[in-house]
């Protein structure tokens, strides 16, 4: 089986694609972590990049005289690397629909409460979390979906939820969704890698493991 290409995208620190990138790397032979991208110049991941010996790239869409351009140059570079999937990593912008379409069903992405609550537009970092206290849930979580051309409205691969309490502060629950889901964005990848996803009827099916010989 070739080895899955995977590019991650990132704006800001880069902790959770540096999380999967070193797991798929002590674990993983059908997976390589080929490229980053990110949407910052001055983005913490690209240091992380440099030192786990992976290749960045940066894609501003001020730098490009049409979204049409924007999206091309982005594909472009995927396609010089070989990518077969990515995975968005704190990515703060819309992926463009071109690359959408052209990745349809190959973009994951972790949003920090259970979706489609609390998601869409402006909805990230600790946002997220003042939102859920103020509204005065007892359960938020979190979420890995599929991309598609809407913010945080793909189809749900897997949550997890955590319980909020009624004394909570925004950074203490953050905190409590942070402790879970890079653990989950990984187990949820390795289905991909495994090629043990299914979808139909607007759902995603899980295929039980591959019985060794």
């Amino acid at each position: 089986m070739a080895s899955m290409r995977i590019a991650y995208f990132a704006s800001g620190n880069g902790t959770t694609f540096q999380y999967l990138a070193e797991r798929l790397s002590r674990e993983q032979e059908n997976a390589v972590s080929a490229l980053l991208v990110s949407s910052a110049k001055k983005a913490y991941a690209l240091e992380r990049a440099k030192q786990l010996g992976i290749n960045s790239v940066i894609f501003q869409r001020r730098e490009f005289h049409s979204d049409s351009e924007f999206a091309e140059a982005m594909l472009s570079a995927l396609k010089v690397h070989e990518i077969d999937f990515i995975c968005l990593a704190g990515y703060m912008k819309l992926v463009p629909q071109k690359v959408v379409k052209s990745y349809r069903n190959r973009i994951l992405n972790v949003h920090p409460a259970l979706l489609p609550a609390f998601g869409g537009a402006g909805m990230y970092g600790r946002r997220v979390h003042e939102a859920v206290i103020a509204s005065g849930a007892r359960l938020s979580g979190a979420t890995i979906h599929l991309v598609n051309e809407e913010y945080d409205r793909g189809l749900i691969a897997a949550q997890q939820a955590v319980h909020v309490s009624a004394n909570d502060t925004a950074e203490q629950l953050e905190a409590r969704v942070q402790s879970i889901e890079k653990q989950l964005y990984y187990n949820t990848l390795l289905l991909f890698i495994q090629n043990r996803v299914e979808i139909h009827d607007n759902r995603i099916h899980y295929l039980p493991p591959i019985p060794n010989d």
